[in-house]
């Protein structure tokens, strides 16, 4: 029944194996350690690749990995237990070796695996056999009902109403402020109502009330006579709105319609031409933001440790608390203990803007992470599961692989071909404005740019781009370029076929020996399925490099389902059997969102692919790339 079983350390040693068939295993095996038990996600212990199932058990004691495989189509019940009993029966027998840490012994286990394995099966093929038994009228719940308990008594039901009604009046008594007397006059009027009888001095004095709240209300109209000349809404007058003077300055177009030609001085400011050459080489980090309380808990806590460093010093204190620690003990944590812990820090998440169930998988990978570890004499539960969090954060946000655009486009230049990147999305997440920073850091490192408008659909789209095409052309003049523009727009107006579009700007790129393609499509929400339709054609037909989703920083259970759908819609239209899906994410306005960076965990984590860039504003050179202990020290502040 089972095809392959191994036992082997954390470090990589293989302790003890068995293998029931010829199959290969080994790429099911290493894809559980890369994307699995490397990254972290240890929280479920089933991973499904190709035909397999494989299903593991960690013992965080000994740093020992229990990993069993079988046919996917099997389904058998019984394997949970079965690797809980295989784990307890090599611990005990090899207890020695393990805490020696002695991986080279002769690990020899064939025969309790074979028993533990056949005694495993003979109980679940029984109790697959063995037929159900119906319950017994006295073990059901129904026999533990009384008879009284199931007679319906009306007039239990009347009572609580009858209380109803008294409460009514018990509370208007409250509410009136006035005095004994009146409440007597009040009751006789309403006795002479009831019998049919009306004084004249109450008909009198209830025609003055009437009459005196007239009076009020004219009087409350009567006092502000400045509100009553105001007719209709005041016209309200924005800054720097400008007027219809303003238009001759503000029209950029010619009376045919055709663009003029504007030289770099009118068209930039001396703010954006101070930019230029600052994006030279690789972008920097983000920066982390360290706060005063910060610093000084970090300076107490250096004076706390200096102190009992000089005390231990004089005592020779290093030799006494090692032993002192030797002679405490330790503690083995289990979930339970851990469990307050993971609450708290699973709200926090949330809070931080951690899609709520990436929250929950990231606490259960913490907890599988910690089941079983042997805590220290002085160390607390709520440090160790916030430093095992940090940990399982930053090996989550570090790339399983490294995108370098630089070091890319470079080879493709030496091949004489384009690098081509296509920029993705949902609607107004700025696709247009982070393409036209990525355009400007690589006209900094020296290559040619062709812009592709294959947003056909949003109007003023090819505009936008023509407008940023002038400006990084105004900041990197042709005459520094030996004559040649260093960015180009390549459209073909509105209604177009968006892969098509895509493909003649490949080629032209190609004839022309211009570097990198960088294709702006047009925004798409997730659900649209002619939209994405289109967008697995441009990248079917096309095959770019590199495709990167932009993405907001300000989105928190968005984020999950917008990259699940947009790479499902991805591989379902490309009828392919590899398709090509979201190679990597630019997180946009990252400057709004202070410490609530949870989107960048949750995208990351939902796709397992890299944030490659970082748009912290407006102007050009706002890109950055994420630094990953920056933005989890802002996570779990």
């Amino acid at each position: 029944m089972l095809d392959f079983f191994t036992i082997f350390s954390k470090g990589g040693i293989v302790l003890w194996c068995f293998q029931g068939t010829s199959q290969f295993f080994t790429p099911s095996v290493n894809a559980l350690i890369k994307s699995v038990i490397l990254q972290q996600r240890t929280g479920s212990n089933q991973f499904n690749h190709d035909q397999l199932t494989l299903k593991y058990k960690l013992d965080n004691e000994f740093e020992l990995v229990f990993v069993v495989a079988y046919q996917k189509i099997l389904q058998l019940s019984y394997i949970d237990k079965f690797l809980d009993d295989i784990q307890l029966e090599f611990r005990n027998k090899y207890k020695d070796e393990l805490l020696r840490g002695n991986m080279s012994h002769n690990y020899n286990f064939s025969d309790e695996f074979n028993l533990i394995l056949r005694v495993k099966e003979q109980e679940s093929k029984a109790k697959a056999l063995k037929p159900r038994e119906m319950r017994t009228f006295e073990k059901s719940d129904k026999s533990k009902k009384t008879v009284a308990s199931m007679i319906e008594n009306k007039k239990d039901e009347k009572k609580p109403a009858k209380g109803k009604e008294n409460k009514p009046v018990k509370a208007k008594a409250k509410v009136q402020p006035t005095p004994e007397p009146v409440v007597e006059a009040a009751t006789q009027e309403t006795e002479k109502f009831t019998n049919g009888e009306v004084d004249e001095e109450t008909l009198r004095r209830n025609r003055e009330k009437l009459f005196n709240r007239g009076k009020k209300k004219q009087a409350t109209e009567t006092k502000s006579p400045e509100s009553q000349k105001k007719k209709g809404k005041a016209k309200r007058v924005w800054d720097n709105a400008g007027t219809s003077k303003d238009m001759e300055s503000l029209n950029f177009s010619t009376e045919g319609g055709k663009e003029e030609e504007m030289n770099g001085e009118t068209l930039t400011t001396e703010a954006e031409r101070s930019q230029v050459g600052q994006l030279a080489g690789e972008l920097r980090d983000i920066e982390p933001e360290s706060s005063e309380e910060e610093e000084e808990e970090d300076e107490s806590e250096e004076e706390v440790t200096l102190a009992a460093s000089k005390s231990q010093a004089k005592s020779g204190g290093y030799s006494m608390f090692s032993m002192f620690k030797n002679l405490v003990g330790s503690k083995t944590l289990t979930k339970e203990d851990a469990k307050a812990a993971l609450e708290k820090m699973k709200d926090h998440l949330i809070g931080k803007n951690v899609a709520a169930d990436i929250a929950i998988k990231l606490c259960e990978d913490v907890a599988a992470k910690l089941e079983g570890k042997v805590l220290g004499t002085f160390e607390g539960v709520n440090s160790t599961v916030k430093n095992a969090l940090q940990e399982s954060c930053v090996q989550i946000l570090s790339p399983r692989r490294r995108v370098d655009i630089l070091r890319d486009a470079m080879d493709c230049k030496q091949k004489k071909r384009p690098y081509c990147i296509t920029f993705c999305g949902v609607n107004g997440v700025g696709k247009s404005t982070n393409l036209a920073k990525v355009c400007f850091w690589l006209v900094e490192n020296g290559f040619r740019v062709l812009i592709a408008a294959c947003d056909t659909f949003r109007a003023g789209a090819v505009e936008q781009l023509r407008t940023h095409t002038r400006k990084l052309n105004a900041l990197h003049p042709p005459e520094k370029h030996s004559g040649q523009q260093m960015v180009q727009l390549y459209e073909k107006g509105y209604g177009k076929d968006a892969a098509g579009i895509a493909m003649e700007a490949i080629n032209h790129a190609r004839d022309s020996r211009i570097d990198v393609v960088l294709i702006d499509t047009a925004g798409r929400m997730q659900d649209n399925e002619p939209l994405m339709r289109a967008l697995a054609k441009l990248i079917k037909v096309n095959q770019p490099d590199l495709v990167l989703f932009v993405g907001e920083a300000l989105v928190g259970n968005e984020a999950v389902d917008q990259l699940t759908k947009f790479n499902q819609a991805l591989a379902d239209h490309s009828n392919m059997t590899n398709p090509r899906l979201i190679d990597g994410i630019i997180l946009t306005k990252f400057d709004t969102i202070d410490d609530k960076v949870g989107a960048a965990i949750s995208m990351t984590y939902t796709t397992g692919q890299p944030i490659v860039f970082v748009g912290t504003g407006q102007t050009y050179t706002d890109l950055r790339n994420l630094n990953a202990k920056a933005v989890v020290h802002a996570l779990l502040k």
